[in-house]
């Protein structure tokens, strides 16, 4: 084995050019650029929301399975959809946090509801739409100024909200039609508008 003797000065080129070398490998943090992402209020909305529609999943989850306890098989088809579309906004909304370099945090919604009768059933639904509608409106007013393309974003979410909305009006009006204490009536209603 032969010993190889440097002098100092030869020592620190060697040195520079082994890092210059390894350092020709790696990304330069200098030249990356600042990545966009979300202000802290928007991820705040937009957390508050996805907490509302985990919230409407699980209602219309124990809706489908009262529905389907009691036999009104076309409102428990109805409200299975419906637990799934709630899935489907929830994961759209952190789609679009993801997109924008934030990890949504998903937090904890009331996965217990309890029902006594199908019409109950619609007035919640309609309410908890309504308040959800609403909700999206003043987020969208409140991001209008400061954040344009999570205002643009939103636009699809009130357009989905607005629809459930009039379907549950539409719902609650057909059941003024009928007398809901008589369950043939409510039966009929429900393979009517089911």
């Amino acid at each position: 084995m032969n010993k190889i003797t440097m002098t100092k000065d030869q020592l620190f080129k060697a040195i520079n050019l082994a890092e210059q070398k390894s350092s020709e490998n790696k990304l330069s943090s200098e030249k990356e650029p600042k990545l966009y992402t979300l202000s802290d209020k928007v991820v705040k909305l937009l957390t508050d929301r996805i907490k509302d529609e985990y919230t409407a999943h699980y209602f219309y989850r124990a809706a489908a399975n009262w529905c389907n306890d009691v036999n009104y098989k076309k409102a428990a088809a109805f409200f299975e959809n419906e637990a799934m579309g709630e899935l489907t906004h929830a994961q759209k909304v952190e789609d679009y946090m993801t997109g924008f370099n934030v990890i949504p945090q998903i937090p904890s919604a009331n996965p217990k509801h309890t029902f006594s009768n199908l019409i109950e059933i619609i007035h919640q639904a309609y309410t908890m739409e309504l308040n959800l509608m609403n909700a999206y409106n003043k987020d969208s007013h409140t991001v209008f100024a400061d954040d344009i393309t999570t205002f643009d974003f939103l636009q699809e979410l009130r357009e989905i909200q607005k629809d459930a909305v009039v379907e549950y009006n539409d719902l609650i009006n057909a059941s003024n039609l009928i007398s809901k204490t008589d369950k043939f009536q409510v039966l009929y209603f429900e393979q009517t508008y089911f």
